[in-house]
């Protein structure tokens, strides 16, 4: 049914050669078989009329132009799907590309051939529809701003400083010379203009020949559609700014398939991308379609809690005595937020349908401007003035009526014609166009027809409450027998001796779902069907119940109010459509996404989504998932109750792809829209696969200006390497002893990892805990040289830092115990480290830096004897030297490993402090500790006998004995039974060089 709001057009009936005869009167319908002039009588107003042009030219002339195939002004309609254009005209129309690709497309649209191809219709102009007077302005869909900049020569980067992609997202793509044959085609194309010249105008622009030479163009050339939603969605970041954003999505929805649209038109169907460009424009296209649903119904459905007021209802009951037609349906629309929703429907199908209209497919041409059926007018006319007869099967007659009267058929031209005149206005009706469907009626030389198109109109007379100062009285508005004018409408829909959309086209007016249904071929054709119906009995029901008239009006047809329509219903159906190709489509994640929507089930739609992101499914592509990620965050600004828990998912899976996709920028913004738990959980994750000095330092700053908590983060960070093993080693590589100690990959990541802790000095204290996790693994593992790396990372002023910060926190409070002791293991560490250093520098002086002796040749002579004699006393003074450096050395490796033995306060790599308040003791860092202990001092201890006993100072070798089995220091119990042994077989050893010396056992004097 059409919507309901009052208008004006002056129809008047006039006596002219296509006039209809009057064979309906009366306030009744007869039954019998329903005629045009039926439409048409009960469609009039006593004060309106439509005036048929005359004839200003020679209907031979024209006939002659038509078939040599003469272009008018207009081009044939993409919605035109059920003919064949003429032969005759075929070089002329279809050798347009452009053209012959919207036919093709049209037969699809339209569904008597093909497949439709939905999604290539760039934005339009919202749609007036025959209720949007009647409704508040914020119930229609509106149309979002549009930037004047936007051409196609943005959208292709004709110029590079004004691409269409972001600043963060230029496409860097080689910039070499585009294949001969494309360049030819493109040449060739009826679309190319000037602005595919440079300034000379003889060169192509190369930008647009590489990103058509992509493998996936359609993708690469929305890559900056992500950064464009962020900046969007940092801007309206108010509460009170959602509606302004999601008019913002839809308009960047809009450019970006305006540009695809325009990239297809030189994109050859045979290259592989086409498809996969089509697919994103197909979706982005659907993606614009919802968002503008959302802004309109949801805008509404705010304004209608927020100004629900329960007195209002009976108060407008009370004044409905009077009220006319359209009052009634004024005040069900005003009161009524359900009705008035789903006329929102119907209005945003209709706002949809009138932007793939305006750009696929341009007007059809209709040759003439005066009479309609001038092919049959001419052969009538040659038969009366020849006398020579036609086809016998013609009609005899040119009332609209003839044809169904007569049972005979018009010229083959003036046929294809009328269906491509009947597609068209059905095209328009689907748009909300019914004007300009009026306007081709006229134009085609049917203002009958259009007239009868006029008969929808409530009827409303304003003299009833009214009269203006001068006395003169208003024109009547509507229809005063719109009741007949239905039953006739109806009748008519259901003659199947009428074209299907002929059918479709009085269905529509009169509320006849089954005879509209079969000219819906696409799944928003049906929904706008149904919708369109609904809003027709609700309307309906409430004028026949509320209006007081003095005469009874007609009842409505038989079958009328025979399906029971609710929006769960009409959902339910489209699932079981008997056209196979609806039912897909009503399975379509966008198709559901707005089904939801409509319904406002909220949790079954964020369950949907949830559904598609599991992993044992497809994987959505990334613009749905953004699509969805951004649909997540604007219903939790609407405020709506939803699963926060399925809403946190979709924005992980948004998440997951911008890191995927190394979109730097982009994931700290949405990522803190996430928990705070997985706020560092997800960071982190992005975090880890950042190597570069320069770009974490940006990635942190991103984080700290998103509102992210840093220091969890890079403590995450660190953590997750810590933890993360090496992968399985090949089989056919043999681990070593010097494999098993040189540093592996994982080893350098974890080492790396550090760097996250000592940008910010307030993370120092952290920095030393996790350098010390890391350091006691490397250190169980022998990897000394990795312990010596991570060492190095954390700055030498580290313990100083740490005490500042926290004299700066809290005064003269003492540091915490978890402070304090990380600040003693790393000291234990230094000690460790520096023995073993101080070892390594004495074994490479001792065993590679010692002087050998000189050799004297046993023929040697006079000259050979007193070099050797000059060597051998270089030599002594090297070995002298040698000797006094080993000396040194031992006495600095020994001092440097008795720090470690004789560490202070408890021992080496023993907690000191101990916070009795804190609970949460890390056992692991104690078991580490202890394990430690174990395998790092009884090796110390055989270093040191070694160093003790390599320079023959045998008896510090026993007092290193005395040490170990001091109770004072108990390093006795750190050792194992071998190593306890192996230790004993070594002072053994030492014990005996003494007895040799004339010494006891302990090193002292023997008494005599």
């Amino acid at each position: 049914m059409a919507t309901f709001t009052a208008g004006k057009k002056n129809v008047r009936k006039k006596e002219s050669a296509g006039r209809p005869s009057d064979r309906a009167s009366g306030s009744f319908v007869e039954p019998g078989d329903t005629t045009m002039a039926d439409i048409w009588k009960y469609s009039q107003r006593p004060d309106t009329s439509f005036d048929p042009p005359t004839m200003n030219r020679s209907i031979d002339q024209r006939r002659d132009n038509r078939r040599q195939g003469r272009q008018g002004d207009l081009s044939f309609s993409i919605l035109d799907r059920s003919i064949e254009p003429r032969e005759e005209l075929r070089s002329n129309v279809l050798q347009n590309d452009r053209i012959r690709k919207s036919m093709g497309m049209l037969e699809q649209a339209t569904g008597l051939q093909g497949t439709p191809a939905p999604g290539v219709w760039p934005f339009n102009q919202t749609a007036r529809t025959p209720a949007s007077e009647m409704k508040r302005r914020t119930y229609t869909p509106q149309k979002p701003p549009m930037t004047s900049e936007f051409d196609v020569s943005d959208t292709v980067g004709f110029t590079p400083a004004r691409s269409f992609l972001t600043p963060s997202a230029k496409l860097s793509m080689s910039m070499g010379e585009p294949t001969r044959n494309l360049q030819a085609s493109m040449l060739s194309s009826p679309q190319y203009d000037n602005s595919m010249l440079d300034q000379t105008g003889v060169t192509m622009d190369m930008t647009r020949a590489n990103l058509l030479l992509q493998e996936d163009p359609g993708q690469l050339a929305t890559e900056g559609l992500f950064d464009e939603f962020l900046n969007a969605f940092k801007k309206h970041q108010s509460l009170t700014d959602v509606f302004a954003l999601v008019s913002e999505y839809e308009r960047l929805c809009h450019e970006q398939v305006t540009m695809l649209d325009r990239l297809m038109t030189k994109t050859l169907p045979s290259q592989k991308s086409f498809s996969r460009t089509l697919q994103v424009l197909r979706l982005l296209t659907q993606e614009k379609a919802t968002w503008r649903l959302i802004g309109s119904l949801y805008q509404d459905r705010q304004m209608s809690a927020e100004d629900q007021d329960p007195g209002s209802i009976i108060v407008d009951r009370i004044h409905t005595e009077h009220l006319s037609e359209r009052e009634i349906a004024d005040s069900l629309f005003e009161r009524d937020a359900v009705v008035r929703q789903h006329q929102i429907v119907v209005d945003w199908l209709e706002s949809v349908a009138a932007d793939q209209s305006a750009f696929s497919y341009n007007k059809v041409q209709f040759y003439s401007h005066s009479v309609c059926w001038e092919n049959t007018l001419h052969d009538l006319q040659q038969r009366a003035v020849s006398g020579s007869s036609t086809r016998e099967t013609m009609v005899t007659s040119l009332d609209p009526d003839a044809p169904i009267r007569e049972n005979r058929p018009l010229a083959d031209l003036d046929k294809e014609d009328e269906t491509r005149l009947l597609l068209n206005v059905f095209a328009n009706i689907r748009a909300g166009k019914l004007e300009e469907a009026q306007r081709l009626c006229k134009e085609s030389g049917q203002a009958w027809r259009a007239a009868s198109l006029e008969g929808w109109r409530l009827y409303h007379d304003r003299n009833m409450t009214s009269v203006h100062t001068s006395g003169d009285l208003a024109p009547i508005e509507g229809n005063m027998y719109r009741d007949i004018w239905k039953n006739v409408c109806w009748r008519m829909a259901e003659d199947e001796r009428f074209h299907l959309y002929e059918r479709a086209i009085y269905a529509v007016l009169s509320g006849n779902l089954r005879e509209l249904l079969p000219a819906c071929d696409l799944w928003e054709d049906c929904l706008w069907g149904y919708f369109k119906v609904l809003v027709d009995q609700e309307v309906e029901r409430e004028i026949r119940d509320q209006l007081r008239s003095d005469r009874a009006l007609q009842p409505l047809p038989q079958g009328y109010y025979t399906k029971d329509l609710t929006p769960p219903k009409i959902f339910q159906e489209l699932h079981a459509h008997p056209n196979q190709k609806v039912e897909a489509q009503a399975k379509e994640k966008l198709h559901l996404i707005q089904k939801y929507i409509i319904l406002g089930d909220i949790d079954t739609l964020l369950e949907e989504m949830s559904e598609w992101l599991r992993e044992n499914n497809p994987r959505p592509s990334h613009h749905l998932v953004r699509f969805m990620a951004h649909l997540a965050l604007t219903l939790r600004s609407l405020g709506l109750q939803t699963r926060e828990e399925i809403c946190v998912s979709v924005i992980e899976a948004y998440v997951k792809d911008l890191i995927s996709d190394n979109k730097t920028e982009l994931v700290a913004i949405y990522v803190s829209q996430l928990p705070a738990d997985l706020q560092v959980v997800w960071y982190a994750k992005f975090l880890e696969g950042i190597h570069d000095k320069n770009q974490r330092q940006y990635c942190l700053q991103l984080a700290e200006d998103a509102g992210l908590d840093v220091a969890a983060i890079t403590k995450k960070v660190v953590e997750t390497l810590r933890f993360k093993e090496d992968g399985e080693p090949g089989s056919d590589i043999v681990r070593t002893a010097a494999l098993e100690a040189a540093t592996s990959q994982e080893d350098r990541r974890k080492i790396e990892a550090i760097d996250w802790l000592v940008f910010d000095p307030s993370q120092r204290a952290e920095a030393v805990k996790q350098s010390n996790a890391i350091i006691r693994t490397f250190l169980a593992t022998t990897k000394h040289d990795a312990a010596r790396e991570v060492f190095k990372k954390l700055p030498e002023d580290s313990i100083d830092v740490i005490i500042r910060n926290w004299k700066a926190m809290a005064g003269s409070v003492s540091p915490p115990a978890e402070d304090t002791n990380a600040i003693r293991e790393y000291l234990c560490i230094k000690a460790y480290l520096d023995a073993l250093d101080a070892y390594n520098d004495w074994f490479a002086h001792y065993h590679n830096k010692k002087p050998g002796p000189p050799c004297l040749p046993d023929d040697a002579n006079f000259h050979d004897k007193v070099r050797y004699e000059h060597e051998h006393k270089e030599y002594e003074m090297e070995l002298e030297r040698w000797d006094q450096t080993v000396l040194a050395l031992t006495k600095g490796v020994s001092g440097t490993m008795y720090n470690v033995l004789l560490f202070v306060d408890g021992g080496w790599m023993v907690d000191q402090t101990f916070d009795e308040e804190d609970e949460e003791v890390d056992e692991v860092r104690l078991s580490q500790m202890q394990r430690l202990r174990e395998l790092c001092i009884p090796k110390m201890c055989l270093l040191l006998h070694s160093v003790l006993h390599s320079t023959r100072q045998f008896n510090h070798c026993l007092v290193l004995a005395d040490i170990m089995a001091s109770e004072q220091y108990q390093l006795y119990k750190v050792f194992r039974k071998p190593e306890l042994k192996q230790v004993l077989s070594r002072l053994r050893e030492s014990s005996l060089q003494l007895l040799d010396q004339n010494l006891d056992a302990l090193g002292y004097e023997i008494a005599s």
